[in-house]
């Protein structure tokens, strides 16, 4: 089974478990770094909790270990995504309307590949911030990547 089938996979076991929960499925990664990782991010108002992971990790892996779709050897992780987490969903852009995050592109715009602003939209075609005072509009191909921007 492919990495994206068995992410496919997950989401929807997943999205099982925590019906009718406060949590929320964010994302769902399998992939190959040393080892291979199943990792499953969750989301709840207020925030994670361990106890919120235990509990989804100890139904996801009896799930698993019921349907064995994975044949290789992995390790399962079960967290939150984290402050500055990816946006990836329609519903992780609307979620964050107002907030700054940090746009990665795969070639530079106006000589940068990393802009940051506060998100005014975002549609399946474009994204679109306020850099300084100076509204921006960039399509979703050109992004690597979109994450909540953290300063420190």
């Amino acid at each position: 089974m492919a990495a994206k089938d068995i992410e496919s996979l997950v989401e929807k076991l997943v999205t099982e478990i925590i019906k009718g929960t406060a949590l929320e499925l964010v994302d769902v990664e399998y992939v190959k770094e040393r080892d291979w990782y199943l990792r499953v991010f969750l989301g709840k108002d207020g925030g994670i909790g361990v106890d919120d992971c235990q509990w989804v990790s100890e139904r996801l892996e009896q799930k698993l270990d019921e349907l064995d779709p994975i044949k290789d050897s992995y390790f399962l992780e079960v967290s939150s995504p984290g402050l500055d987490r990816p946006l990836k969903k329609a519903k992780d852009f609307a979620r964050h309307i107002g907030d700054k995050v940090e746009v990665h592109t795969f070639a530079p715009v106006n000589g940068k590949k990393t802009l940051v602003g506060t998100l005014l939209s975002a549609d399946d075609g474009a994204i679109s911030l306020d850099i300084d005072g100076s509204p921006m509009s960039i399509s979703r191909d050109q992004a690597s990547l979109v994450r909540l921007h953290v300063e420190f």
